[in-house]
């Protein structure tokens, strides 16, 4: 099913860029990043189907990756470069793979969420299993709030925490603040949160299923994977779960890095999941030297 998408074109002089956000964000989310490519590529942002200004759609892995290729070819970007951070960077390695002449790919820590106990390096079968659940059921609350219209009070306090979590990371404000209105949308009168019930559904189903190494193994065009090494303030409840999940992650991470030499890891020191707004100027840095040795 295509969807119609909002993009945002630097229209720089450089070798085409692609570069998309995470699960429940939008191209606002990564503009700072794109800031920094601008001067070496021509960045082109995308607001992925059900998210930001775009229409909504199933979302199935090979559906957004066919949003993307029409992107690509009403924009005549020829074969982009594509970076993504979490869920984008999920996409970008799952474009790699489906594009063995692409220039260059990154993920910035698109790692799926734990879902399965044999996830965990280092937990038993039962307190792995408890720890999944109680993750679920997080994640259940939050899927919960995306259900029900916001009331105005709800709207202010939610721009308020997105302002905070950018003074926290050392971000601007306000622009944390446009990326979340750019999430809502008015029907009936009232104001609901994007992703819809349905696309999100559909998204934790396809990150649940997704074992990204694989893919990182298949891939021929230079990746470049950037794992993120501190948990943000919302994973420390689960400290222990991210913990062996960390380990059980990069130790099969390196696994993929041995047999596949179109790919390298870096693990980014003290940056988070957040690391597209803590470390933009670093990121840009680290895929600019990436895509001159690629």
């Amino acid at each position: 099913m295509a969807v119609r998408l909002a993009t945002e074109d630097s229209g720089g002089p450089g070798a085409p860029l692609l570069l998309l956000h995470g699960a429940g964000a939008n191209l606002v989310s990564v503009a700072a990043l794109a800031r920094e490519l601008s001067p070496r590529f021509r960045v082109v942002t995308v607001d992925l189907r059900g998210h930001g200004r775009s229409e909504d759609g199933p979302w199935e892995w090979a559906a957004v990756l066919d949003d993307l290729e029409t992107v690509t070819a009403d924009l005549d970007l020829g074969e982009p470069a594509v970076v993504g951070w979490s869920l984008g960077g999920m996409l970008a390695a799952l474009w790699a793979e489906r594009h063995p002449d692409c220039p260059m790919a990154v993920s910035i820590d698109g790692t799926p969420p734990p879902a399965r106990p044999e996830q965990l390096d280092g937990l038993d079968t039962a307190d792995a299993e408890a720890e999944i659940d109680r993750l679920r059921a997080a994640f259940d609350g939050m899927a919960a709030v995306y259900a029900r219209p916001l009331a105005p009070e709800e709207v202010e306090a939610a721009v308020e925490g997105r302002r905070a979590m950018a003074r926290r990371v050392g971000a601007p404000e306000e622009p944390a603040a446009d990326g979340f209105r750019r999430n809502l949308v008015a029907r009936d009168g009232r104001t609901w949160m994007r992703p819809s019930p349905d696309v999100l559904a559909g998204l934790r189903t396809a990150m649940d299923t997704l074992d990204v190494i694989p893919v990182y193994r298949a891939v021929r065009c230079p990746l470049l994977v950037a794992v993120a090494t501190d948990d943000l303030p919302e994973q420390r409840p689960f400290q222990e779960l991210y913990a062996a999940y960390r380990r059980g992650f990069e130790r099969r991470l390196a696994e993929a890095a041995e047999a596949n030499p179109a790919l390298r890891v870096v693990r980014v020191q003290g940056a988070s999941h957040a690391m597209v707004a803590e470390r933009p100027a670093e990121l840009a840095k680290l895929i600019t030297e990436f895509a001159d040795r690629a």
